[in-house]
């Protein structure tokens, strides 16, 4: 009873608070970006994270005990958390601090110390209010608060964009992933939440119920997630070639059993195709997971959000759950070390499902999903921009990121990549990229911060070359190399053109009448052919350069999508 009296309580608060003329900052919306002097030299060691979930008035209860080692003595801590919440006590390590030697005007919660402080550290932040609600999840970030079919509520988190900040006291940067956290959500009885890692316990209570899961995995810091919902879960277990055993849980709508149990298996199955490619599942200490989610996905570590309604695509095969599950190596095991490299995150996960595709069913689907990636190259930036971008300025040109280039462009970049260095080392250094050695085996590797030029200094050293040329082309400038070509009646003239006539040696290979040559292109070159000859560049389509047809193609479906 005491219990039920404090959660009204507490509601009748967050309705008062929040009823408050506050305006969301600009601050707490960006996510990543430069990091702030308070931030700097800190470890997140542990998140020991509490959620109370009201439902009804769309409003959490949370607490944030966020074990931290400094580097250096400092007399102020940084962190980020949405300036819409109302911070009810801060304490460092068990000793509250005064309401004075703290603020939190513009999501960036400056708490200043009477003493300095150096090493580990314990801070405790308790905050309640309605975290900000998502328009159109994943796309638009914050809490997705909706109803089943027979109107239960169903509840999820989605804030790649924004950041964890939205709904968890964090660093809202790649350097604060926690490195091992626990999660205890709690939820009106009758209602399911499942999160990262294992649950561990759940505590019965007259009208909720607290969930304890337990992540001995870094955690992506937009990985941390909380789904709500009247859950039934189906659990298996996947065989890897490594030997090890890991556990598989699908949280799914009741009604959906049967739907679920076989996107249970195709989950496996694309799970051993991973392992087979680039290495082994890398958070198999926790689970391979997935839940129905009511927005479309995120790729949330080890609770991967699925809301495709269970549809399979033309390959044969869920391509959003491909997508989101391809991220476990591709963002959550390896992170980009700044929103610059985002493309490592999605450009890398792209290319994953043309590679499915060559691996179910060969060549044909490969290439054809290539081909409609190819359609939708804009080249409006460049993929890795030379200023610091945010994670939402990375993904929307009016803001002068690459946008989609980072879903299209990128694999076609790495498709090339891939024919100029041969498969065998652009999947080994695909590997050393992901895990940071070349024979990652279960419990011989630790998550990985990345970027741009360590995928670079990998692909030189397992080549012997300077690829600098490649990367400054396709990654650091937006427009693409074209083929210029003169042709006479007995003689076509082939050479590169690129932007200030940037250095590139690509060789290029040329049909004559079905018979393919390949040219080194260090220089123009002019071949004796007739006006009848039949000339093709680049026949089997393995470069990105520059083709007037796929321009005017995208022409025609912007003027006539208008």
């Amino acid at each position: 009873m005491k219990r039920i009296v404090t959660c009204f309580l507490l509601c009748m608060l967050i309705i008062t608070v929040d009823a408050k003329s506050v305006k969301r900052s600009q601050y707490t919306m960006d996510s990543d970006g430069p990091l702030q002097l308070s931030q700097q030299g800190l470890r997140l060691d542990h998140a020991d994270l509490h959620f109370s979930i009201f439902p009804q008035n769309k409003a959490i209860d949370g607490r944030g005990v966020l074990t931290f080692i400094s580097k250096n003595a400092r007399n102020q801590v940084g962190i980020n958390l949405d300036n819409l919440f109302t911070i009810e006590q801060v304490s460092v390590n068990g000793t509250v601090i005064d309401k004075t030697h703290y603020s939190n005007p513009e999501g960036l919660l400056l708490i200043n110390l009477s003493k300095p402080i150096k090493g580990r550290f314990t801070l405790d932040i308790h905050y309640h209010g309605k975290p900000r609600e998502a328009v159109k999840a994943p796309w638009d970030g914050g809490f997705v608060w909706s109803k089943t079919n027979d109107n239960q509520d169903w509840i999820a988190t989605a804030v790649q964009g924004e950041g964890c900040d939205l709904f968890w006291p964090c660093i809202d940067n790649p350097i604060g992933e926690p490195k091992t956290t626990n999660l205890h959500i709690t939820v009106p009885k009758g209602l399911v939440a499942a999160a990262n890692g294992t649950l561990t316990s759940v505590t019965e209570n007259d009208t909720t119920s607290t969930y304890h899961w337990q992540s001995l995995s870094q955690l992506n810091t937009y990985g941390v997630a909380i789904n709500v919902g009247p859950y039934d879960v189906i659990k298996t277990t996947f065989n890897s070639q490594y030997g090890n055993a890991i556990p598989v849980e699908f949280y799914h709508l009741p009604e959906n059993k049967a739907k679920a149990e076989k996107l249970t298996q195709e989950l496996i199955d694309i799970t051993q195709f991973f392992e087979r490619l680039i290495g082994p599942y890398p958070f198999a200490q926790d689970k391979i997971g997935i839940v129905e989610t009511p927005h479309l996905g995120m790729e949330h570590q080890t609770i991967n959000a699925y809301g495709n309604q269970y549809k399979a695509d033309k390959y044969g095969f869920d391509w959003l759950m491909f997508h989101e599950f391809a991220h476990e190596w591709f963002a959550n095991q390896l992170t980009n070390k700044n929103a610059n490299a985002m493309w490592l995150h999605e450009g890398f996960g792209a290319y994953m499902h043309p590679l499915y595709e060559q691996y179910l069913h060969g060549q044909a689907g490969y290439m054809s999903h290539m081909y409609d990636m190819r359609l939708k190259i804009r080249n409006k930036a460049p993929i890795v921009s030379k200023e610091l971008l945010t994670v939402e300025g990375v993904y929307q040109e009016e803001k002068g990121g690459p946008g989609a280039d980072i879903y299209a462009k990128a694999p076609w970049v790495l498709h090339t990549l891939r024919y100029l260095i041969g498969d065998k080392t652009f999947f080994n250094a695909t590997t050393e990229l992901v895990y940071g050695i070349q024979d990652p085996k279960p419990g011989t590797f630790d998550p990985v911060l990345a970027d741009t030029d360590d995928f670079l200094r990998i692909v030189n050293r397992l080549t012997g070359e300077n690829y600098q040329w490649f990367f400054d082309i396709y990654f650091y400038q937006a427009d693409l190399p074209k083929v210029i070509q003169k042709r006479t009646e007995n003689s076509l003239t082939i050479q590169w053109k690129t932007p200030n006539d940037m250095a590139f040696p690509m060789p290029l290979e040329v049909s004559i009448n079905g018979e393919t040559r390949i040219f080194t292109m260090d220089q123009p070159h002019t071949l004796k052919v007739l006006a009848t000859d039949l000339i093709i560049i680049d026949p089997q389509s393995k470069l990105l350069f520059e083709k007037p047809h796929v321009a005017q193609y995208q022409n025609y479906l912007e003027a006539n999508l208008k």
